[in-house]
């Protein structure tokens, strides 16, 4: 079972009106195992992999069978609005978010921009 998804960027962050595409693949032990959720548009994000995954703690050990679609796509949006640098996926990422933010902020909007073509 495969999902697409598309979620908004946040109001008021460097996000903002990027358009974010997402799978989200179901495995037979849903609900009792999250989804892999996955960006298949391009994220400049610290707590984002390479290929799109996602580390975020609902996805992994803090995961609740009584969570649906709508509230993993909000925690994804959440993380968006509110990085976690102390759990990096992308190391660079993290590292301009704590030590330089304006160009973090450069390089979230390249990928805001990127988002309207994809």
């Amino acid at each position: 079972m495969l999902w697409n998804a598309v979620i908004f960027g946040p109001a008021d962050t460097p996000f903002e009106d990027g358009v974010f595409k997402l799978t989200l693949t179901f495995s037979e032990e849903y609900p009792n195992k999250p989804p892999a959720v996955r960006f298949v548009s391009k994220m400049y994000h610290p707590n984002v992999y390479g290929d799109g995954g996602l580390c975020l703690d609902i996805l992994q050990n803090r995961w609740s069978p009584t969570y649906d679609v709508a509230a993993i796509l909000t925690s994804v949006q959440s993380l968006l609005h509110d990085p976690n640098p102390n759990s990096p996926a992308n190391a660079q990422a993290a590292q301009l978010y704590n030590e330089d933010r304006k160009e973090y902020t450069r390089r979230v909007r390249e990928t805001v921009e990127q988002s309207w073509i994809d």
